[in-house]
C-alpha cells in the first residue's frame, strides 16, 4: 500500500530539485527509492506526472496540476499539525537560508539566539552569499535579496532598505585628497562593485536634492563579494559605498572615513524571497515574521521605501 502523504512529498521534492538524485539526498532515502515512490504514484493515478529521459527530467501538464494541488494539501497537513500541538517551539525541521554577507554578520547572526529559543526544533543551513541562485533548483526555503528581484519567479515580503556611505581609508585619503563635492570625484578613483544579478559594474549613486544621480568613478578593481569590497576599501584601493552596518567597525575605529556627508547614497531595499505559487511552510513564516521583527530593530535600516523608490525610478527609469 503507497503511503500517499511521503509519495506526495517526495514527487514535490523531485520537481523542486528537477533531480531524483537530489531529492534524494534532501529526504535522506536511496535514489532508486524516490524513483519507485513516483512509478507507484503514477501507477496508482494512471497517468505519467513525468517525463525522464538520459538528459533532462520535466513535468508533464497532469503532473503540473497534480503538483499545485499536492503543495496545497501539504501545506495544509503541516499548518493543521501546528495548529492542533499549539505550541509553535513544536516546529520542526530543515531551512535552507541564502543571504548577503552584510545582512548576516551585522543582522542576522547576532539575533539568530533569540530565533532559536523560540523554536529550539527547527535546523538553519545559512549560505552566506550574493550569488543569483535557482532556489527551486537547489531546494533553498527563502533568500534575503539585496535591489529589486530580478526574477519574476519568486515573491518577496519587504524588510526595508540599507543605509549606505562614501568612505575611504586615510592611507588613499592621505595619497588623494578628500572630495568637497561630486565634482571632484573625476580625479579619484573608486572600487568598483559587480552586480550579482548580471555582473555589470555598478556606479556610485548620490542623492541630491531629491534627486538619484549616478557617477562613474574610475578604478583598477571591481569585486562582486562584499567582504573583499571593504577589504579593497581598507587597504587603500580606492573610494567605497559599501552598507553603514559593514562599515560601522571600521568607522568608528578610523580605519575608514566618511566622505561627501552631505550627498548620502541611495538606500538598498533589503527583502526576503521566496517560490511563487508555492504555499508558504509554517517554519518559513516563522521565520519571515522572525526576519521582520529583527530588521524593524535594527541599525540604519529605514522601513519608509516610498521615498527609496522615487530615487531608484530615477536610477534606473522605465
Amino acid at each position: 500500500m503507497i503511503d500517499r502523504i511521503t509519495a506526495m512529498r517526495t514527487f514535490l521534492r523531485i520537481v523542486d530539485t528537477n533531480s531524483f538524485t537530489r531529492a534524494a539526498e534532501s529526504l535522506n532515502i536511496p535514489r532508486a527509492t524516490a524513483t519507485t515512490t513516483v512509478q507507484n504514484l503514477e501507477a496508482l493515478l494512471g497517468t505519467a506526472l513525468l517525463v525522464r529521459t538520459t538528459r533532462r527530467l520535466s513535468v508533464t501538464p497532469e503532473g503540473a496540476a497534480y503538483y499545485e494541488r499536492c503543495a496545497q494539501i501539504l501545506a495544509d497537513i503541516d499548518e493543521m499539525e501546528t495548529s492542533i500541538r499549539n505550541a509553535t517551539d513544536n516546529l520542526t525541521g530543515r531551512l535552507r537560508i541564502e543571504m548577503p554577507s552584510a545582512i548576516a554578520t551585522t543582522i542576522v547572526l547576532p539575533a539568530l539566539s533569540d530565533f532559536h529559543t523560540r523554536y529550539p526544533n527547527l535546523d538553519l543551513a545559512i549560505g552566506i552569499s550574493t550569488r543569483t541562485t535557482d532556489m527551486i533548483s537547489e531546494a533553498i526555503d527563502c533568500s534575503i535579496q539585496l535591489g529589486e528581484l530580478p526574477d519574476s519567479n519568486l515573491v518577496a515580503r519587504n524588510l526595508g532598505t540599507l543605509e549606505h556611505v562614501t568612505c575611504a581609508s586615510p592611507d588613499y585619503l592621505a595619497r588623494y585628497g578628500t572630495p568637497m563635492d561630486l565634482d571632484d570625484l573625476r580625479g579619484h578613483a573608486a572600487v568598483n562593485c559587480m552586480s550579482p544579478h548580471n555582473g555589470r559594474e555598478v556606479d556610485f549613486d548620490f542623492e541630491v536634492d531629491g534627486e538619484a544621480q549616478k557617477v562613474k568613478v574610475k578604478g583598477f578593481v571591481k569585486v562582486s563579494d562584499e567582504p573583499a569590497y571593504l577589504t579593497c576599501g581598507l587597504q587603500g584601493h580606492g573610494l567605497i559605498q559599501p552598507a553603514r552596518i559593514a562599515a560601522k567597525p571600521y568607522l568608528e575605529s578610523g580605519l575608514l572615513r566618511e566622505v561627501l556627508p552631505q550627498w548620502k547614497p541611495v538606500p538598498m531595499p533589503v527583502s526576503v524571497a521566496y517560490v511563487k505559487n508555492r504555499r508558504v511552510s509554517p517554519r518559513v513564516r516563522a521565520f519571515v515574521d522572525w526576519l521582520a521583527e529583527v530588521f524593524e530593530q535594527a541599525e540604519y535600516v529605514d522601513q519608509d521605501l516610498t521615498r527609496v523608490r522615487q530615487l531608484l525610478r530615477g536610477l534606473h527609469p522605465a
